[in-house]
């Protein structure tokens, strides 16, 4: 039995021109790998920009903190791509490369917490629990 593999679709793309140029804007000019597949269809991508864009420009977490969670779903995950994309706005953000690399370990019993103040180890377990437990202390909630 051969594989199929779906195309990326090209850096080029040109239509549906509004969302093409909606999404190219969102990611200052260029498409990464992942929008490339989402415009495979048109209302998934439409969905997606939008959610991302609202996640990313009009939530009143601190950024450090979003891309904490971000970086900690993509370990919880297996998801190194998201990991990859996900550590430099952490950075950006505040976060060490120290803190990166200690992220991996995030829901580990080594997971250095000493390397984060109190509200990001909250975010951190905010993070492993939403992701793995789906079960969230209302305590812990409202410390956020």
């Amino acid at each position: 039995m051969s594989e199929r593999l779906i195309p990326y679709q090209p850096m080029d793309l040109a239509e549906p021109a509004e969302l093409v140029a909606a999404i190219r804007q969102r990611r200052g000019g260029q498409f990464i790998n992942l929008d490339r597949m989402l415009l495979h269809s048109t209302p998934i991508a439409e969905g997606w920009n939008h959610f991302v864009g609202e996640i990313r420009n009009n939530l009143s977490l601190d950024p450090k903190l979003r891309e904490l969670a971000m970086c900690g779903v993509a370990v919880l995950n297996g998801a190194e791509y998201e990991f990859f994309h996900h550590a430099p706005p952490f950075i950006e953000a505040g976060g060490t490369e120290g803190q990166v690399k200690a992220l991996r370990l995030i829901g580990q019993p080594s997971f250095p917490r000493a390397l984060f103040s109190d509200v990001e180890n909250d975010a951190a377990d905010l993070t492993f629990q939403m992701t793995r437990n789906i079960q969230v202390d209302s305590a812990l909630m409202r410390r956020l």
